[in-house]
């Protein structure tokens, strides 16, 4: 489980059909083989380590649902470790199941912010809502409106400097995972009643 609050912004140093090898300095402290790590909002379990990068495997599902398959060498990416029980939830629970990809809409400034539109699917739509959560690439952020052709987000000038949405243009791909909670009244309203 995570936050949503990105500790480190690492680098793709490898992509093959399986896999990723991510440098990073901060966040390999204390990890060891077999751990999680969020990269761009993803869980995925660390397979070597090195002093200044892991690697991990990517299934194909991942890559298909996700936009972990269209990285490259050099492109940046968001790197989280796992909620210790002692830690302050500073964002929001985060489990790292991505559900699908949006696409940047337009980047707004606003003051001293960026108002970021995203396109999304009918299907993920249903979960997002003005004022609740939602993980972009792994970032805890709040959603500022939603309407039936996507939703849109303010990001601060420190969410920008310390995460890839510095990075971002419009047409980027980004991975998102909607609040569990909506998904699970949805399922649990579907489920008839036992007998």
């Amino acid at each position: 489980m995570f936050t949503g609050i990105i500790e480190e912004v690492g680098r793709v140093r490898e992509r093959t059909a399986g896999g990723l090898v991510i440098t990073a300095q901060r966040t390999l402290e204390g990890m060891k083989l077999g751990d999680s790590m969020a990269v761009n909002g993803v869980c995925l379990t660390i397979t070597r380590l090195e002093p200044d990068a892991f690697a991990v495997d990517v299934v194909p599902e991942t890559f298909r649902r996700s936009n972990l398959g269209a990285l490259n060498p050099g492109d940046p990416v968001n790197l989280e470790r796992p909620l210790s029980p002692t830690d302050r939830l500073g964002g929001h629970i985060v489990q790292g199941h991505v559900e699908g990809v949006g696409q940047v809409l337009a980047m707004t400034p606003e003051g001293n912010a960026v108002n970021m539109r995203f396109a999304v699917s009918r299907r993920l739509l249903r979960y997002i809502v003005a004022k609740g959560f939602i993980a972009l690439d792994g970032i805890s952020l709040t959603v500022v409106d939603a309407d039936d052709q996507g939703f849109s987000v303010t990001v601060i000038p420190f969410t920008r400097e310390h995460t890839n949405l510095g990075a971002r243009r419009v047409g980027d791909p980004v991975n998102l995972e909607t609040d569990i909670i909506a998904r699970y009244v949805e399922r649990l309203q579907q489920l008839p009643p036992e007998p």
